[in-house]
C-alpha cells in the first residue's frame, strides 16, 4: 500500500524525534513493505502519558524498525535502550543514527525481537516496546515473552491494529492503563497489576 503524501514542509519517509536531548532529529523511513514507524503525534501523546523524562530507565524496542520508539525514550534520558531488528539494512541505519547521536546508552541488535525479550526475563525492564508488524501475527506471543522481563510497575506499549480490551489484556497477566486509536493503529500503555 502507497504510503501518503506528505504534509506540507515535510520530506518524505522520515519521522521526527519529539522530545529530550535529540528534539526535532530527523529519522529516516525506509521504503519497506510492513515498516509502518509510530507517527509522531502518537509518540507525542505515548511520552505524555509516560511524562517526560525517563531519567533512568531500562527499555527495549523489541522490533525497532526506524528506531523511533527507542530512540525517544534515550533522548529523554533512559539510562539503557536496546534496538532489535532483524532486517540487516535497516540495523545498519540504526547504528549509523546510534554513530550520528553519539548515543552511548543505545545498543543496536540484529536479532529476533522474540528471542531477546525472552533473554530479558527476570531483567526488570522499566519499558518495552511492541510494535510488531501487523501482518505476522505476533502480538500474543509478543506480550507473552515481554511481560516477565518488566520490573514490578514495569509498563508496556503494543500497538496493533485491534483494540485490546480488558479481558484480553488480563489474560496476558496486564492491565490496560491508556489507550488510543489514531487511524488503523491502535495504541495501548499495559501494566503488569500490582502485586
Amino acid at each position: 500500500m502507497p504510503r501518503p503524501p506528505a504534509a506540507p514542509g515535510r520530506r518524505p519517509n522520515e519521522v521526527r524525534i519529539i522530545g529530550g536531548a535529540w528534539k526535532r532529529t530527523r529519522l529516516p523511513v525506509a521504503d519497506k513493505p510492513g515498516l509502518r514507524p509510530t507517527p509522531d503525534r502518537v509518540r507525542e501523546t505515548l511520552f505524555n502519558w509516560l511524562g517526560q523524562d525517563l531519567n533512568g530507565w531500562r527499555c527495549v524496542d523489541a522490533f525497532a524498525g526506524t528506531g523511533a520508539l527507542g530512540l525517544e525514550a534515550a533522548s529523554r534520558g533512559a539510562a539503557q535502550v536496546v534496538l532489535v531488528e532483524q532486517d540487516p539494512e535497516l540495523v545498519s541505519a540504526l547504528r549509523a543514527l546510534k554513530a550520528k547521536l553519539s548515543a552511548e546508552t543505545v545498543e543496536v541488535r540484529r536479532a529476533n525481537g522474540l528471542s531477546v525479550l525472552l533473554e530479558f526475563g527476570g531483567a526488570g525492564l522499566d519499558l518495552v516496546f511492541l510494535d510488531p508488524p501487523f501482518d505476522a501475527d505476533l502480538f500474543g506471543k509478543a506480550v507473552a515473552a515481554a511481560v516477565p522481563a518488566l520490573r514490578e510497575g514495569g509498563l508496556l506499549y503494543l500497538e496493533s491494529p485491534t483494540e485490546w480490551k480488558d479481558a484480553q489484556a488480563q489474560a496476558a497477566g496486564l492491565s490496560v492503563v491508556r489507550h488510543l486509536k489514531a487511524g488503523a493503529v491502535h495504541a495501548h500503555l499495559l501494566r503488569p497489576p500490582s502485586p
